[in-house]
């Protein structure tokens, strides 16, 4: 009979021996950088032969312009001329800061709910209604309540990322076994150390889950409400740029916008997965 721990050992060295060329991360690689070119040939011909508009810019122009933005990014000439890494560092504290407040109202909110029947009864015609409603529509009554352009986009903010989370916190909370609830019952265990040491812990999974839609979400939200709101910011650079057909710029910025999003995304993707992780040893 073969012995289990050679048998693993050799699938490991014949997964180890596969040629380079056969390497399906190095295929994709290849195929990504494939993509890419024909699209930056296909951008650069169509500019050169008038197909597209002619504010259109040339794709050699755009990388050009993308290195000049990236390679300075944190300059300061006055309040209209800034680096956008200076724009995207102030993007990035306002959604982390609407995110957090946002956070601060739907965790505690989706375990009440969870907890309780009666109240998710009461409370889910309200997230039924405003949970639809898009996030610019929110800016006027922002700027109306608030007075302040800062506080305003901090609101949306705030107010756009509270759904995902609610909701995922309530599945969570409500998702918790009962033969969990009962030993704790039965140890004697009062209701606020309950939630603390088995329905969080359990329902962490969904929560994170929860609150990496609400980035994703947030991020999306900040671009338009700074177009909309003014100040720094990278929304703001883009409406600027646009007001100065500068559309090379505008290019970067897209791409700088993606690149941030990745981040934040996988970032809360680590955490999801340490939560995780935490829970199966446990």
């Amino acid at each position: 009979m073969a012995n289990p721990s050679s048998t693993i050992a050799r699938s490991r060295r014949s997964a180890d021996q596969v040629p380079w060329y056969e390497n399906t991360n190095l295929q994709a690689f290849i195929l990504f950088l494939l993509i890419l070119s024909a699209v930056l040939i296909i951008w650069e011909l169509g500019v050169q032969n008038r197909i597209f508009s002619p504010v259109m810019p040339a794709a050699s122009r755009t990388i050009e312009d993308f290195w000049g933005w990236i390679t300075d990014p944190f300059y300061d000439n006055g309040p209209n001329d800034k680096g956008i890494g200076l724009h995207l560092l102030a993007s990035v504290q306002r959604v982390l800061t609407g995110f957090l407040l946002g956070s601060a109202i739907a965790i505690p909110l989706g375990i009440l709910i969870g907890l309780s029947e009666v109240v998710s009864k009461a409370v889910d015609p309200f997230i039924q209604l405003l949970r639809p409603v898009s996030p610019l529509a929110w800016l006027p009554l922002g700027l109306g309540i608030l007075k302040s352009s800062e506080g305003t986009a901090l609101f949306v903010i705030a107010i756009t990322s509270v759904w995902a989370t609610l909701a995922n916190t309530k599945f969570g909370v409500s998702s918790v076994s009962q033969d969990y609830l009962n030993v704790a019952r039965s140890l004697g265990a009062s209701r606020w150390r309950t939630i603390w040491k088995v329905i969080l812990p359990a329902a962490a999974p969904s929560i994170v889950s929860g609150l990496r839609i609400s980035i994703g979400i947030s991020w999306l939200v900040i671009v338009a409400a700074e177009m909309i709101v003014g100040g720094t910011g990278i929304g703001s650079f883009v409406w600027a740029e646009w007001n100065n057909l500068n559309v090379t710029s505008i290019i970067t910025a897209i791409v700088v916008i993606g690149l941030a999003g990745i981040v934040l995304d996988r970032l809360l993707g680590l955490l999801q997965s340490w939560v995780s992780f935490r829970q199966r040893t446990n």
